[in-house]
């Protein structure tokens, strides 16, 4: 039966519509042992599943197969997070009560949090009761706790401890909602909505409000005319029994996966980073195992988009296939721990920031936080602030750590000589995109900050639901002058003229074309687009006309903006000419999508477009083309 369950899972996914089958996302079936045995199901048995989806007929019930929609749910017991006891009893008299699958520290399930508690607050009058159920094994009672009270939720949220309601219910996501009419009989479950989605390509508004829809007919005693969605999110942390006696059980968390995690994930994994959960103890990752399974196999972790057909990078993310597979061996052997002595030491960081010391200087981007309302369009936010360097310094590292990540989307600071906040006389210094790792420059090479010159913090906050006070800081290393050798500078290939018409995929336009009037070191590469953006490419021509592809990224992710760095500075000949490449998806296959009909040109916000390649490169540090530019300047 487990078989059949996830090929009822995968037709399900062809329409929204399908009742009667499990809704989860088919890849929970692709995952570990179960891949293995979808090749024994027989082509009759296929047949009948398609045969009976077809036909929106309910799977006839079995002990192991799919929860079927118009089962009436268990009766239940469980406490909140303040000890309460709850069970369906208490709330007889509400006509419609849902249920809802909730995570801590799930993305999605913390965005859709806020949504069920704005739906309690309007149905509270027609008696609509909402309750939250967290069953992962890595929620304690005080996270839950923190999570209501971070995200001002005040519906209950129970602690499925043994994991019996959500097994009652086969619920395998968070977030995942049921609706039960007053006799408790499920009429829906799946989605609250089609707005998120994973990896946070996200539509500005929902285009269907599957659970309000679902309530409104409940009340209405009319039939609900979708049933059944899938629910997009993280796999609930399920608690598994360890399997001994196999050649799985010789791999443990202590050993081979512990020291996995440290080399690819726990640089962004762990307390204070930008990834929404640590993965630095055994009881953590255990509760994710499922979910780390299924987002390395299908290659969403570790984020890595560059092509391994042009090259490969010093900051490269990748598992190789051997990790792999012993992450797989692990989950089905049933997370075993093994010895706690074998754990390999723990990494070292730098407290607080992911330079490798602590910084020498701290600016900050005001005196006073700057409030971002809990809704609506945050135009970009522009800080002028003396740095207070009497002479000039000399940087070999810098990081812009933002006072509230929940809302800071992204940070460039510029280093001004004119004090002016926009089109100004000003260098980029550093920058602060989702994804974005850094670290020292080479040896011998630095970013130069004149004396008296002023800091532009160029601000941009995307509201998520609730209020938050933003007061974002960079931290700088300075080099001995004596040592620094080269001088960095941030350039970049840009095309502000382009026009992505409506409703189509593919469009590519290339940049403006940079030659290097001198022998150049290019360090490293940074495309940036927007939420339209598909694919970025740098293109090198050199002397003698023949090309060169620097950098592939084919599948661009506005939510990963990452800086590949090379693993040895790169000659880049006087006269040969670096030029970008890019292609946007304006239609509405692009889940990302603002608004597929419009056409889109240059702007700032995330709706409007960008095509720009910046890339840093190093001249010596008594280059002529230095002092002409400053020559320029002055």
């Amino acid at each position: 039966m487990r078989d059949l369950d996830c090929y009822a899972r995968q037709s399900s996914q062809a329409s929204p519509q399908v009742t009667g089958t499990v809704g989860p996302l088919a890849s929970h079936c692709e995952t570990g042992a179960t891949r293995s045995s979808h090749r024994l199901v027989n082509a009759g048995l296929v047949c009948l599943v398609m045969l009976v989806l077809s036909r929106n007929l309910p799977l006839a019930a079995a002990e192991d197969g799919p929860f079927l929609l118009g089962k009436s749910v268990a009766p239940f017991s469980l406490i909140d997070y303040r000890g309460k006891a709850h069970s369906l009893d208490d709330y007889q008299s509400s006509p419609v009560l849902v249920l809802a699958v909730l995570g801590t520290e799930c993305p999605l399930a913390k965005q859709y949090s806020l949504k069920l508690q704005k739906l309690a607050e309007s149905y509270a009058g027609q008696g609509v009761t909402f309750l939250g159920i967290d069953a992962n094994r890595q929620d304690s009672l005080t996270e839950i706790a923190a999570f209501a009270r971070t995200n001002g939720l005040t519906y209950p949220i129970l602690k499925d401890l043994n994991q019996e309601v959500v097994d009652d219910l086969q619920a395998t996501r968070t977030p995942e909602v049921f609706v039960l009419d007053a006799k408790r009989v499920v009429r829906y479950r799946g989605r609250v909505d089609d707005q998120y989605s994973v990896g946070g390509k996200s539509r500005p508004a929902p285009t269907r409000e599957d659970l309000k829809l679902a309530i409104d007919e409940v009340l209405a005693e009319t039939p609900v005319s979708v049933t059944e969605t899938a629910a997009v999110g993280c796999l609930i942390g399920r608690s598994r029994p360890v399997k001994t006696g196999t050649s799985n059980s010789t791999v443990t968390y202590s050993n081979q996966i512990s020291r996995i995690l440290q080399k690819h994930c726990v640089e962004c994994h762990r307390p204070g980073e930008i990834a929404p959960f640590s993965l630095t103890d055994y009881h953590e990752v255990a509760g994710w195992a499922d979910m780390i399974v299924e987002v390395t196999q299908t290659g969403q972790m570790p984020p890595w988009h560059a092509s391994p057909e042009h090259g490969h990078f010093a900051n490269e993310r990748r598992l190789t296939p051997e990790e792999l597979s012993l992450l797989q061996h692990w989950v089905a052997a049933g997370t075993p721990e093994g010895d706690p002595a074998e754990l390999p030491p723990p990494p070292t960081y730098t407290e607080g920031w992911q330079l490798p010391r602590q910084p020498d200087h701290v600016v900050w981007m005001s005196e006073t936080p700057f409030t971002v309302p809990a809704e609506g369009t945050v135009d970009y936010q522009y800080f002028s602030v003396d740095p207070g360097l009497t002479e000039d310094k000399w940087i070999t590292g810098a990081e812009i750590i933002p006072g509230s990540r929940a809302v800071v989307h992204h940070v460039i600071v510029f280093i001004s000589t004119d004090g002016e906040v926009r089109d100004g006389d000003r260098q980029m210094l550093t920058a602060f995109v989702p994804g974005l790792r850094v670290g020292e420059y080479p040896q011998g090479m630095a970013k130069r900050i004149p004396a008296g010159a002023k800091f532009i913090f160029q601000m941009h906050y995307t509201p998520n639901g609730v209020a938050r006070e933003d007061r974002t800081q960079i931290g700088l290393l300075f080099a001995d002058p004596a040592e620094v050798t080269h001088e960095i500078r941030t350039v970049s290939t840009v095309n502000t003229k382009f026009k992505i018409q409506p409703e189509l995929d593919n469009q590519s336009f290339s940049s403006s074309v940079v030659t290097a009037p001198q022998d150049l070191q290019l360090l490293s590469l940074s495309p940036h687009m927007h939420l339209r953006g598909k694919s970025f490419r740098y293109e090198l021509t050199h002397n003698d006309g023949t090309k060169e592809v620097l950098l592939d990224v084919p599948h661009y992710d506005f939510n990963w903006q990452t800086a590949y760095k090379l693993i040895e500075p790169r000659l880049i000949p006087r006269g040969s000419k670096i030029q970008s490449f890019a292609a946007f998806d304006n239609s509405a296959r692009n889940l990302a999508n603002p608004d597929p009909s419009k056409t889109v040109k240059w702007g700032e916000q995330s709706w409007d477009e960008m095509l720009l390649g910046y890339f840093d490169v190093a001249v010596p540090r008594e280059s002529e083309l230095l002092k002409e530019s400053s020559s320029e300047k002055n």
